[in-house]
């Protein structure tokens, strides 16, 4: 094999759909209005406590341009189609035009933590009531991980590799970090990198509460009679996630690319780290979690004080948000008193394989704009100690590095470190 080039990565654009909006632009005024994107499940009727969710406002994917009766009739799984558009967003959010001389170098990741399972859960009942010769020929395609990245090349041009990383909850930080290695090596000059999920079904929403994961929100929880109250990360009354729905990707380019083609970087993927518990499939393991948050700062050539902001995993979970603050601690030491760490997820909830790409792009805008993101609905816990989660609103602050957090199921970590441009 050929020596990698060692070139530098950049992110050039990004595009999003989450419960706070139905474009990046709307999740961002939102986010940076201090509101929440939950209510009641709409998408489905469950028998659970755990009823609260983040469904994508005005998602409709037989609604969307490029998408006829038939199109929308044989790609039934959501994440299809909801990873073209976003694809589609998010180039021109970039301005990288794809023509003869750029799809070639143009690669597409999107991970997903549970790919086309709506899709199975309507062939399964078409089964179950017209009989086994209705069931779609397009069922094994729409249960193909990498068919979102691949319909969105069909779409929109590029012929690069593309493939989807299975990171569960992680996906989108592994698509980034492999996409960003790619490109350093030479393989591709940009990358669409990203993850969704499309994930608000009865059987999901039910399995989650049932491992007591998601928040079941009684009569006398503070959600009861507000679902914007329902994800509390790092509050002390925190009873677990909020399941949502969305997408994000990421345009990342070559520093070469961004001259030749005049482009205008965002924001520099500086380093990246990754590592496995090998301990339980849903707790995570401090030890392994603090080396890929060190792995990521020693890979940009950082160290822990340059970090300005950290965009934490922080899913509102006991065990989960505690584990974190406690890793954060051991790298930062009593730096971390003075750092800001403040979760996405407050206010989104968890996107699973779409929430890292998701909280990226946040990260990056708010690097861009000097502005933090809050941890809304926020309670402090002793147990936590001394942190600043920039609580309930906003802030004012810049920051020239940040550390983007994601964990997933299996126990596979996955850092990032953004630098500034």
């Amino acid at each position: 094999m050929k020596a990698p080039l060692n070139r530098r990565v950049f992110v050039i654009g990004y595009a999003a759909a989450t419960p706070l909006g139905r474009t990046f632009d709307r999740t961002w005024n939102n986010a940076a209005a201090g509101l929440a994107g939950f209510g009641q499940v709409t998408r489905c009727s469950v028998q659970s406590l755990s009823r609260v969710v983040g469904e994508i406002p005005d998602w409709d994917p037989a609604a969307c341009d490029f998408v006829d009766p038939k199109e929308a009739h044989n790609w039934n799984a959501d994440f299809v189609i909801l990873t073209m558009d976003v694809c589609r967003a998010a180039l021109a959010d970039s301005g990288l035009e794809i023509n003869d001389q750029t799809a070639p170098k143009t690669a597409c990741m999107v991970g997903s933590a549970l790919n086309g399972t709506d899709a199975f859960r309507k062939a399964a009942e078409t089964l179950r009531v017209k009989g086994a010769l209705r069931v779609s020929p397009y069922l094994l395609p729409n249960l193909c991980a990498n068919l979102p990245a691949g319909k969105a090349g069909m779409m929109l041009g590029f012929t690069g590799p593309v493939f989807s990383p299975q990171g569960a909850c992680a996906s989108g930080n592994f698509a980034i970090g492999l996409g960003a290695r790619m490109i350093r090596d030479g393989d591709c000059d940009f990358v669409l990198a990203g993850g969704v999920d499309t994930c608000i079904m009865p059987e999901i929403i039910h399995g989650f509460a049932n491992m007591n994961a998601t928040i079941k929100v009684g009569k006398n929880d503070r959600a009861c009679n507000d679902p914007s109250l329902a994800s509390r990360p790092f509050s002390v009354d925190r009873k677990g996630m909020v399941l949502s729905e969305g997408c994000g990707v990421l345009v990342l380019a070559a520093e070469e690319a961004i001259t030749a083609h005049g482009l205008v970087p965002r924001a520099e993927v500086a380093g990246v780290g990754w590592s496995s518990d090998a301990c339980h499939f849903t707790l995570p393991s401090g030890p392994t979690i603090v080396r890929a948050i060190s792995a990521a700062i020693d890979d940009a050539g950082l160290a822990p004080a340059d970090i300005g902001y950290v965009n934490a995993h922080g899913t509102s979970t006991r065990k989960g948000d505690f584990t974190e603050i406690q890793c954060l601690r051991a790298v930062f030491g009593n730096y971390l008193e003075s750092l800001p760490v403040s979760s996405n997820k407050s206010q989104i909830g968890h996107t699973l394989g779409a929430s890292a790409a998701i909280e990226a792009a946040l990260g990056i805008e708010g690097m861009c704009r000097g502005v933090i993101l809050p941890t809304i609905n926020h309670i402090p816990d002793p147990e936590l100690g001394d942190i600043d989660v920039v609580p309930d609103s906003a802030r004012a602050g810049g920051y020239e590095c940040f550390l983007s957090n994601a964990f997933g199921f299996g126990g596979t970590n996955c850092c990032i470190v953004f630098k500034g441009v």
